[in-house]
């Protein structure tokens, strides 16, 4: 057996020799992730990347994926983090969907669905929210109807992300009305290249259109892409969420050791209100720049502890709400304080005669986080789940 050193020299070899230089040192934000996967570099890393089994590094090798311990992918993950080389793949058949049917599908679905996931060239999206069912799910009124050896679904989905260019959805549809709210739904999966599905993106106030009112009329899955039992999907749905809570909340990549030596948040601050004698000039911009980095290296380390301690390898239940909580406000505060340090120059939208690209960027990426904290769940929920599921309060 290989031996974890002769792991980590080979596979770094690999990743100098194949990694294109056109996706290595790449800084983008996963609403533009589409166009970032657009080019001749990506398709070759794709293509290069899924024939070694490395764009689902530890899935196994039967549907398309490496193969590897959680150590050996450790390796992999800080190797492509020295050369800072950008993933592959990413998207929900990755991080929501894969680790679902692994644990829910039938050999068939996972033989039919999961080898497109590792070779990149499915894209998935998700069909939860509705216009009144956002936070309270499972009020959902998305009516799907068997006849026959399919279901032929109605309704209206929101803020289905990527739905403008996802190949299949993952959605969750009521089977039975007349069932408590919670009862009655089932997990289905449906080919988004079909008459009866209408895509709108939604344009936000960041000025892009990741989300998407989705509609569906006389839409079409096949009975064979129910995912467990008929009418009781509520149970799949919310283990999806919580797969789905920890690639947000960080512990997907919690094995990885931090890259940076510097400080940005602090380089930022040194930029705009000057330094003095190698430290930020301003006492109260500095104070807020290590309270913030401490707050973020202490979540970086708990992640990975967390991450080094679950020797089963599996995402945790309840307790990835903890870390989805904790995560998106650190984002969201990142955000804010990075915009607050450049002062005015932080609140441009156009002109880049008068601003900075990275100014320019900074005011987008303010206005995203505020939606950090409510996709995958609001950060209401997360505290509902966290005082009711890991802390056992009282309803």
């Amino acid at each position: 057996m290989i031996d974890q050193e002769q792991f980590r020299s080979e596979t770094r070899t690999w990743l100098e020799d194949n990694c294109p230089k056109g996706m290595r040192n790449l800084t983008f934000h996963w609403e533009d992730a589409h166009q970032v996967y657009n080019s001749e570099d990506a398709e070759a890393w794709r293509a290069k990347m899924a024939e070694k089994g490395w764009i689902a590094p530890t899935w196994p090798t039967a549907y398309g994926g490496g193969g590897l311990s959680r150590e050996q992918a450790m390796i992999l993950n800080q190797e492509m983090g020295r050369i800072k080389a950008t993933p592959a793949s990413s998207g929900m058949g990755l991080s929501m969907i894969g680790p679902t049917l692994l644990e829910f599908g039938t050999e068939e679905q996972k033989q039919r669905h999961l080898p497109s996931i590792c070779d990149g060239t499915i894209g998935w999206c998700q069909g939860y929210s509705e216009p009144g069912a956002g936070s309270d799910l499972a009020a959902l009124q998305t009516k799907a109807v068997i006849q026959g050896d399919q279901f032929i679904i109605n309704g209206q989905k929101i803020w289905t992300s990527g739905a403008q260019y996802a190949d299949w959805m993952f959605a969750l549809v009521r089977t039975n009305p007349d069932a408590p709210k919670h009862d009655g739904i089932s997990f289905v999966l449906l080919d988004m290249h079909q008459q009866g599905i209408t895509v709108k993106p939604i344009k936000l106030i960041s000025g892009s259109s990741p989300f998407c009112e989705t509609f569906l009329d006389n839409a079409v899955a096949q009975r064979a892409d129910l995912i467990g039992e008929l009418n009781k999907g509520w149970t799949i749905g919310k283990r999806l969420l919580q797969y789905e809570r920890s690639g947000i909340g960080g512990l997907s990549g919690g094995g990885k050791k931090s890259a940076k030596k510097n400080n940005p948040m602090a380089d930022i601050a040194k930029h705009y209100l000057g330094e003095s004698s190698g430290k930020i000039a301003d006492s109260s911009a500095r104070s807020k720049v290590l309270s913030h980095s401490m707050n973020e290296r202490a979540f970086q380390l708990t992640t990975r502890r967390v991450v080094q301690e679950n020797q089963e390898g599996k995402t945790p239940g309840a307790a990835t709400s903890i870390f989805k909580l904790v995560g998106s406000t650190l984002a969201k505060n990142s955000a804010e304080l990075k915009s607050e340090l450049m002062g005015s120059s932080g609140l441009g939208w156009q002109g880049e005669d008068a601003f900075a690209s990275a100014e320019l960027t900074a005011t987008r990426a303010w206005l995203n986080s505020r939606a950090v904290t409510i996709y995958g769940g609001t950060n209401e929920v997360q505290m509902n789940i966290i005082s009711k599921r890991v802390l056992g309060l009282p309803d």
